[in-house]
């Protein structure tokens, strides 16, 4: 078993049960690994007793995927992390994408857990929807 006295566990993320019908939780790497992923998918506002936790990339959901939705992803990606992670040092944020879907950035995120010094990565598919699907005001 793995010591996770200094990254810590939780809760399973989807919760659910265990074999022997406990609450499943994650440990270590994975706890910390489903709380990245908890914190990009959540939009500030949903919490209804933390209102400022989350990521603010979602309102880039109706830009283009371009290098300045690129480029803002990236920083509201790193001030997520930085404010609601504090196990883990962000290293790079690598952004690419798909040459055959323009619907959606890949977010490459780099980072060190800050008790073990063991250097991580998680890949963090976020989609867009292109200008040209979204419907234009009338003039």
């Amino acid at each position: 078993m793995r010591d996770t006295s200094m990254t810590g566990n939780g809760w399973s993320f989807a919760a659910g049960l265990a074999p022997d019908n406990t609450v499943a939780l994650a440990t270590a790497e994975d706890d910390i690994e489903q709380a990245i992923h908890l914190i990009l998918a959540t939009r500030p506002g949903e919490r209804a007793m933390r209102p400022e936790y989350g990521c603010d990339v979602h309102h880039l959901i109706f830009a283009p995927a371009d290098a300045t939705t690129a480029g803002q992803a990236v920083y509201e990606t790193r001030r997520a992390l930085e404010r609601w992670e504090p196990r883990i040092d962000v290293t790079t944020i690598d952004v690419s994408t798909d040459d055959t879907d323009d619907t959606v950035l890949y977010l490459d995120i780099h980072y060190t857990i800050r008790t073990t010094n063991s250097s991580h990565n998680l890949v963090f598919p976020f989609y867009v929807i292109p200008s040209e699907n979204t419907v234009q005001p009338a003039a």
